[in-house]
């Protein structure tokens, strides 16, 4: 039986009819973090004896009845900034190589309710600040499709375990296009929902008005049905908004008949890869042939998006770091004299280049003289963007988009040149900076035979029209492995 080969939904629904164990499928991918990990490095944390046990736990309450859901007994992984009780949780840093928290992120929490049983902590860029997966502590994430290649950011822990196999769904969150745009380097699907849907109470903030949590797996029905298990009104998230529906698997139709789809000029410009390009395009035309009205348009404002995001985001990131000094917890450097130097000191050690570049900048743009001129002036570029949004949507029920420019970068191509790195978000940061939701799927490769993804986005709180347009394409296209899962089970039949 091909265990790891299967989706979330159909392993949980194996596991319901009693043709397999949780254990079974927990020692499953346990196997195939064994076989391929040294070569992807998804993870940072794999918790092997208390996966176990966990699962033997689950079974116990799915034999009794008492679990029953989809995903009662399914492995997961989990994006390495949300805190899990007792496991270590590192933002992939130095500063936090040793952190155990306290207190379970409500997100994890809520999956481990459904019987959901986590298998172990994925690697990530240091503190989310990335788009490669090259800036974590523990060294870099490679792409299973290649592995000279990156699995994007910062989001690539989890996105590559999802493409390699080595479990069957994972959460990522997304603060500028941390879920969608890894997810199409990785030829999997990724959703970002609208802000406040899923509580950020665990999650260690990179940019507080715009990080959010999500799933990652191998299909739309997956993460359907993982967004609806997440989704919850939290009163300990402030920013958490209560909601009329969370029934997501009720848009998982194969008919877009009658919806109106929008392509902003705006994105197929100078800068966009051709074959990128061709595949997006091709994807419209399938939802035109199966009856949507497709149609191009002038979104605007996208030029200043990029501005406007690393402003905020970095200004958020200065704020919400300046907790890690050495005092309270993580990484304290050995020897200082006085406290300021040991603040100074500690932080100066403990940091990555990419999380000192972005404190840096968001000091400098809330220091006093500046934070008019780029603070403010990016709030209100904010807005306006979100105008420009509201407006489309008043004609269009979902606008679809490339996920990234490119598909997967070598490694190391961006991380010698941050500008350029930064410049990779341009699709994908106007949907956090709105607090819009956004789907990344794969409509193909390239003629590297690296995948490309095609970004849907919708109003906020339409996820229901994103997972009907993008089910509706799904229909199409199979879903297609990597090749690095498709030698290691080359390798399996000839053992």
């Amino acid at each position: 039986m091909d265990i790891t080969g299967m989706t979330a939904v159909e392993l949980g629904k194996r596991i319901q009819k009693r043709e397999l164990s949780a254990v079974d499928a927990v020692k499953a991918y346990l196997a195939q973090i064994d076989q391929v990990e040294a070569l992807v490095h998804g993870f940072v944390t794999v918790d092997r004896e208390g996966a176990v046990k966990r699962a033997e736990t689950v079974q116990k309450k799915i034999d009794d009845g008492t679990l029953a859901g989809p995903l009662a007994g399914v492995p997961a992984a989990i994006k390495d900034n949300l805190c899990t009780k007792g496991m270590l949780t590192t933002c992939s840093s130095r500063i936090l190589e040793n952190f155990k928290p306290t207190f379970t992120a409500e997100a994890v929490k809520r999956l481990e309710n459904a019987g959901a049983v986590v298998i172990g902590k994925t690697n990530m860029d240091e503190f989310a600040m990335g788009s490669t997966t090259e800036t974590s502590y523990f060294g870099v994430t490679r792409n299973p499709w290649d592995l000279e290649h990156v699995p994007g950011g910062s989001s690539g822990g989890s996105c590559a375990a999802v493409a390699a196999e080595e479990c069957p769904y994972a959460l990522g969150s997304d603060t500028g296009g941390s879920i969608r745009q890894p997810s199409s380097f990785c030829g999997v699907v990724g959703i970002k929902p609208t802000y406040g849907t899923v509580s950020r109470y665990g999650l260690i903030a990179y940019g507080s008005s715009l990080d959010q949590i999500g799933p990652i797996a191998k299909d739309v029905t997956d993460c359907a049905v993982i967004l609806e298990t997440l989704a919850a009104c939290d009163r300990k998230d402030s920013t958490s908004m209560p909601r009329e529906n969370y029934d997501f698997r009720g848009a998982l139709v194969d008919d877009v008949k009658g919806m109106k789809i929008g392509i902003p000029q705006d994105y197929f410009i100078e800068g966009l890869d051709k074959e990128v390009k061709e595949h997006i395009l091709r994807a419209a035309a399938v939802l035109k042939e199966k009856g949507a009205a497709v149609e191009e348009f002038d979104l605007s404002l996208v030029q200043y998006a990029i501005p406007a995001y690393y402003v905020i985001a970095s200004a958020e990131a200065s704020s919400n770091l300046s907790r890690f000094d050495g005092v309270k917890y993580g990484y304290r450097t050995s020897e200082y004299e006085g406290l300021h130097q040991m603040y100074k000191k500690s932080r100066s050690e403990g940091f990555g280049a990419e999380v000192k570049r972005r404190i840096m900048l968001g000091s400098f743009v809330l220091s006093s003289g500046y934070y008019d001129a780029y603070y403010l002036k990016a709030l209100r570029t904010k807005a306006l963007i979100k105008q420009a949004f509201d407006k489309a949507f008043e004609k269009y029920d979902v606008i679809l988009a490339p996920a990234a420019p490119t598909t997967a970068p070598e490694l190391g191509a961006s991380l010698n040149d941050p500008l350029k790195m930064y410049l990779g978000d341009i699709y994908t940061i106007s949907v956090n900076l709105a607090g819009l939701p956004g789907i990344s799927i794969p409509v193909g490769t390239d003629s590297k035979g690296l995948p490309v993804g095609m970004q849907i986005i919708a109003s906020c709180f339409d996820e229901a029209k994103l997972f009907r347009a993008a089910y509706a394409y799904e229909q199409t296209k199979a879903y297609e492995r990597p090749r690095l899962v498709k030698e290691t089970r080359k390798e399996r039949r000839e053992r």
